[in-house]
């Protein structure tokens, strides 16, 4: 640009100096031809210029850049520069381009890129097989014409793509679809597609067997309880030296039978697709019961008490929720020493019903809780088992928790307690007094 201004200012400065020499030496007059005659010719060829850059402009090519001449030497030389620049990005951005498209056809999954508004840019053999997708034909499309499962539009719509959805495919019912969504760039998405088939079939047969193998131990578990407690029952039959042995396996019986009704409980709770009741849930009535049911638990030990909010009810199934929130009560008497405080709190927070449990108990380490809910997971293996817990409460709880769309939250300190909170969903909670709840 700095050349440009010299080589202008200097053209100039010659056409004044030459038109004061020609003023000097003739006449004004003159001189005053010769400036409008070189004014002419400097606009005319200013004016060819800018008209070969115009031809340029509507197919630019390297190999066809104007010559130009002075200033316009300056400025088609500029030109060059920066089209071959651009060429060389082009070619290293369609070259990655091609390296990304071959790494993700390659992959098994399916994957669809989207726009800012939601239609599809490009997507890979995998998600053309999927989701019925033609990447030929469907370009610029909505991905909701294609992708038409409820639960995915609502997914879509919700802005919150932290979690996977999972759906049966409309192509193939047998077949069913992981998908997940992921923002990238300023507002593009990534839809990634999964086939989820085969480990959904080695999760039914797992359940399947772990319903079956608990249904048949249960009735041969509860005929040798059965007779030893007889046998305990019946005068003479066992000595006190063998007393305590008979304590310790009806004990164990009575441990292992509760594990097998918790498998069965967890087994009908993962194997039940339908959505549960939205019938409205009179919750004061709930929680009494829940309270009194943990005060007969603890037997005067612990301090049991209740603060909720009498015109917050929800809508779920009652006999889900009893059990998850009996558990979360129950843990906290187990794990609580004898005097502690244990505090129930149902509550409305951001429009949401919150139900929480505090206790000032034993607490838990930061590394135990994201493993909570895991089957048989145990903090402490030695006091479970004294306590009698199963390892398999808060599993139930978490399964319960998903059928509801709700969320489990813990904090504790180790030495002074913990609180395990459920928040529910907006449009599971009711804030105004309802006659008819259960």
């Amino acid at each position: 640009m700095s050349d440009i201004r010299w080589k202008t200012f200097w053209l100039g400065l010659s056409l004044l100096g030459a038109s004061l020499i020609i003023w000097a030496a003739k006449s004004l007059v003159a001189a005053l031809i010769f400036l409008c005659i070189a004014l002419v010719i400097y606009i005319v060829n200013h004016l060819y210029w800018l008209h070969q850059l115009q031809i340029w402009l509507k197919t630019p090519s390297l190999n066809e850049v104007p010559d130009g001449r002075g200033v316009w030497a300056i400025i088609f030389s500029g030109l060059f520069q920066h089209q071959r620049k651009n060429s060389r990005a082009e070619v290293e951005l369609v070259t990655a381009l091609e390296g990304f498209q071959r790494a993700t056809s390659a992959l098994p999954d399916g994957v669809v890129v989207l726009n800012h508004r939601d239609e599809i840019e490009w997507c890979n053999p995998p998600a053309e097989l999927l989701l019925g997708l033609d990447a030929s034909k469907d370009s610029n499309q909505p991905i909701q014409n294609f992708v038409r499962y409820a639960e995915f539009i609502s997914y879509l719509q919700s802005k919150k793509y932290n979690n996977k959805i999972t759906v049966k495919s409309a192509r193939n019912i047998e077949t069913t679809l992981q998908i997940q969504l992921i923002v990238f760039g300023t507002s593009q998405k990534l839809l990634i597609c999964r086939n989820i088939s085969a480990q959904e079939k080695i999760d039914t047969m797992r359940r399947d067997f772990i319903a079956n193998v608990s249904h048949e131990l249960r009735t041969p578990l509860t005929v040798v309880g059965g007779f030893l407690e007889t046998l305990l029952d019946t005068k003479d039959a066992v000595t006190d030296s063998t007393r305590t042995y008979f304590d310790l396996m009806i004990n164990q019986t009575e441990r292992m039978r509760l594990i097998i009704e918790d498998l069965l409980t967890l087994s009908r709770i993962e194997s039940n697709n339908e959505v549960p009741s939205a019938s409205l849930i009179n919750m004061s009535t709930l929680l009494t019961m829940i309270q009194s049911d943990a005060n007969a638990l603890s037997n005067g030990k612990h301090t049991i008490l209740l603060d909720a909010e009498d015109s917050l009810n929800i809508k779920g199934s009652r006999e889900e929720l009893l059990s998850a929130f009996t558990n979360l009560v129950t843990n906290a008497i187990r794990y609580t020493p004898e005097g502690g405080t244990i505090t129930m709190h149902w509550q409305l927070k951001n429009k949401q019903a919150v139900f929480s449990v505090s206790d000032t108990g034993i607490g838990i380490e930061e590394r135990h809780i994201a493993r909570l809910t895991e089957r048989f997971y145990r903090v402490d293996t030695g006091r479970s088992r004294d306590t009698g817990g199963t390892g398999l409460g808060l599993a139930i709880v978490k399964h319960i928790l998903s059928r509801h769309k709700a969320k489990l939250k813990v904090k504790s300190t180790l030495g002074k307690g913990s609180t395990f909170s459920i928040v529910f969903p907006q449009s599971r909670t009711v804030s105004e007094p309802n006659k008819e709840a259960a």
